[in-house]
C-alpha cells in the first residue's frame, strides 16, 4: 500500500481514489444510445456523487455517443482537483446504436480528441482500450497494434495512464510488455467470476481491477442466498453485492451506475456495510452454486 492510500482507497494511475466510484453509462438513453430521458436528473446524480466524496467517474464518448461526456461537463466543470475521470476508446456506434470496433490508429486518435473536447479537458487521466474482438465478452487476439497507438498518444501528452477493458489474462500480459497498464476493467460480480485468478495476480502487483456490471448489468443479480444475507443485515441485495466486491480484494475499484439519486445513495452506503464471516461464506456459496449451474 502506498503512502497515499488508506484502507478505503487504492491507487489508480498515480492518484489515490475512493474504492467506490460512479459509472456514467446509464446517463445516456435506453441502450446507452441517445439523450437521457431527464437531463436535469442526470446532472443532479453527478453532482450528488461528487458531493458525497466520489472522486472516480467512469465514462466514454461512445456512450450516447458524446452525450454522457457532455452531461458530465455540464454538471461538474470546472472539475474538482481530486476528481479522476476515466474514459475508454476502441469502439464506436452505428446509426441504430450497434457497437462496432474502432481500432485503427486514426480512430483511436479521433476518440481521444473527442473525449477531450466533450469533457473539456486538456489531458485524459486514464484511457482504457476497450477490446472488441467479441462485443459480448473477452476473446483472444493480439492487442499490440492498437495499444502501441494509444501509448503513442500517451507520449504526446494527451493521455496520462493507459488501461485495458474486456481483456483476457493473456492480453493483459501482452499489454504489460508494451506499456504500463494502470488498470483492468472487465465483467465481474458475485456470480460472474471468470477473472478470480486475474484479480489476485493484479492485486499482487498493485494494479486496480474495475468490475463493470458489478450488479449484473442489464440482467440484475437475483439470488435467494443474496436476498437472505441482505435481509439479515438490513441492507439491499445490491448493497450486499457491492460490499462483497469491496471485501473480495483490496485492488477492486467499483463503478456502479445509476440515473437515480436515491439509488446512488444506496450504492455509496455499501462502502460502510460490514459483512461478517458467515455472510461471506453464504455469499461464496451463492457464487459456487451459480458456477455449478
Amino acid at each position: 500500500m502506498s503512502s497515499t492510500q488508506t484502507p478505503g482507497t487504492f491507487t489508480l494511475g498515480d492518484r489515490a481514489v475512493h474504492r467506490l466510484g460512479y459509472g456514467a453509462m446509464q446517463l445516456a438513453g435506453a441502450g446507452v444510445f441517445g439523450p437521457p430521458r431527464d437531463r436535469e436528473a442526470a446532472v443532479a446524480v453527478l453532482r450528488e456523487a461528487v458531493a458525497n466524496g466520489v472522486d472516480h467517474i467512469d465514462t466514454s464518448d461512445f456512450y450516447g455517443p458524446h452525450i454522457t461526456n457532455q452531461v458530465i461537463r455540464e454538471a461538474l466543470a470546472p472539475y474538482p482537483k481530486d476528481l479522476v475521470i476515466v474514459t475508454k476508446i476502441g469502439a464506436r456506434r452505428d446509426s441504430t446504436g450497434g457497437w462496432l470496433p474502432a481500432f485503427s490508429p486514426a480512430e483511436l486518435a479521433q476518440a481521444v480528441h473527442d473525449n477531450l473536447r466533450h469533457l473539456g479537458l486538456e489531458v485524459l487521466e486514464v484511457v482504457n482500450l476497450r477490446l472488441m474482438f467479441d462485443v459480448h465478452g473477452p476473446a483472444e487476439g493480439s492487442i499490440e497494434a492498437p495499444l502501441a497507438a494509444l501509448a503513442d498518444l500517451q507520449r504526446q501528452g494527451l493521455v496520462r495512464h493507459v488501461g485495458l477493458s474486456n481483456a483476457t489474462a493473456a492480453q493483459v500480459a501482452e499489454g504489460r510488455r508494451i506499456c504500463r497498464i494502470a488498470c483492468v476493467q472487465n465483467h465481474y460480480n458475485l456470480v460472474h467470476r471468470n477473472d478470480d485468478a486475474l484479480i489476485d495476480a493484479l492485486a499482487r502487483d498493485g494494479i486496480p481491477y474495475v468490475p463493470f456490471f458489478p450488479l449484473g448489468g442489464f440482467s440484475p443479480l437475483q439470488s435467494s442466498g443474496l436476498s437472505d444475507v441482505a435481509q439479515r443485515l438490513g441492507a439491499t441485495p445490491m448493497q450486499v453485492a457491492l460490499a462483497w466486491l469491496l471485501r473480495r480484494s483490496p485492488n477492486i475499484l467499483l463503478i456502479p451506475g445509476t440515473s437515480s439519486v436515491a439509488h446512488l445513495r444506496e450504492n455509496l452506503a455499501a462502502a460502510k456495510l460490514e459483512l461478517p464471516a458467515d455472510a461471506m461464506e453464504a455469499l461464496d456459496r451463492v457464487a459456487g452454486a451459480s458456477a455449478a449451474g
